[in-house]
């Protein structure tokens, strides 16, 4: 069963689609939300969770703080069960500090072509066989609407190569859980 692990949705179980999706284990969300609040990144952020599939990492950012969640994914069913999850979420947010959450049901690329938001906290969780080329374009065409500050956290199978960060994104580092590797990135800033 997937969950929000923290905050004030803490518990909260997930509608998980049947098939097309690869859940983020609690596992190495547990990992991830832990490197990110020893950032103190989360609190107050903008956020992008691309290839969401259940929502569960955009959601997770929200209960655990998050000003602004923005979920894509192009799946019909999957970005249903994100509307879903994004009501039970909110649901249980502090009527007063609410985050906004927001699901596009698009592709990706497309989404990253017409948004003109900034975000300072990313996550790529695309299926594993989604091309390492197709992943390169999708950081590329990312890069502009980051923060100076944003943290890019890319999920990919262990037997994936580095991501191609392309010129404005830097790999800060890596961590492995079994099947499944995590990359951090941030932006170059011009003259570095």
């Amino acid at each position: 069963m997937t969950r929000i692990i923290s905050g004030f949705a803490g518990s909260l179980p997930l509608a998980v689609p049947k098939s097309g999706t690869r859940p983020t284990s609690d596992r190495v969300r547990e990992a991830i939300f832990s490197a990110l609040d020893a950032r103190d990144i989360i609190r107050g952020a903008r956020v992008l969770d691309l290839y969401a599939g259940s929502g569960s990492l955009g959601l997770e950012a929200a209960s655990r703080g998050a000003r602004i969640v923005t979920l894509v994914e192009n799946s019909y069913g999957a970005a249903q069960m994100c509307r879903k999850n994004t009501d039970a979420v909110l649901k249980a947010a502090p009527k007063k500090d609410a985050p906004s959450i927001r699901v596009s049901a698009q592709a990706v690329q497309s989404f990253l072509a017409a948004t003109g938001d900034g975000f300072e906290l990313v996550f790529l969780d695309p299926p594993y066989e989604l091309s390492d080329v197709e992943l390169g374009h999708n950081l590329l065409a990312l890069t502009p609407l980051l923060d100076p500050d944003a943290l890019v956290v890319v999920e990919r199978s262990s037997r994936s190569p580095e991501p191609s960060w392309g010129p404005g994104l830097a790999s800060e580092r890596r961590k492995d859980y079994g099947d499944t590797t995590v990359w951090y990135a941030a932006p170059v800033l011009a003259g570095s």
